[in-house]
């Protein structure tokens, strides 16, 4: 169901939920029709597992990428490049699945609304939490307010990914993430 949901994700993150068909869906996820509504009882099914799938690989491959650094710092910074990477070429344009969300579903759908919100918290805690490991290891400056610069970088992150739409290159967004990471140097 992995590699059905990965489908759909691409379909979704191009096309947004009102512009995705049952039948671009279908397709894409190389499903019968009776095996698609087998599995799902309708479109808003197929989105909301396919946005858990996209969070879930999300979480772990940004996990992966933070936990191999040592220092907040390092470990910020990755997560800033993370993001920068994600937001530029054919990745970026194709756009993050959980902002598409944010903007075309957040007060239509109660459900889809709460997954993003607890997505987007994750990130601003996982930032926040990292400056303060910054802070106690001696990488991050202790005088700044981890609240604010969190919150900072966290609207720093999701301009990269609204931006990214407009196909900017890695270089270019790497180069904003690095600026931001100076704002704690």
């Amino acid at each position: 169901m992995d590699t059905a949901l990965s489908k759909a994700l691409v379909v979704f993150s191009e096309r947004g939920y009102h512009g995705a068909s049952l039948a671009e869906l279908r397709a894409a996820m190389k499903l019968a029709t009776g095996s698609l509504y087998k599995a799902f009882a309708d479109k808003r099914a197929i989105f909301l597992a396919t946005l858990d799938h996209y969070i879930a690989r999300r979480d772990r491959q940004l996990r992966e990428r933070v936990d191999a650094q040592h220092s907040g710092r390092d470990k910020l910074e990755a997560l800033l490049q993370f993001y920068a990477e994600s937001a530029s070429d054919s990745e970026g344009r194709r756009g993050c699945l959980v902002v598409t969300s944010a903007t075309e579903l957040a007060t239509l759908d109660a459900e889809a609304a709460a997954k993003v919100r607890a997505a987007l918290r994750r990130v601003e805690t996982l930032l926040r939490d990292l400056i303060r490991l910054g802070q106690a290891d001696g990488s991050i400056r202790a005088e700044l307010d981890a609240e604010i610069v969190a919150g900072a970088l966290f609207c720093v992150i999701q301009g990269l990914r609204v931006v990214g739409k407009t196909g900017r290159a890695k270089r270019e967004m790497t180069s904003v993430a690095k600026q931001a990471a100076a704002l704690f140097a």
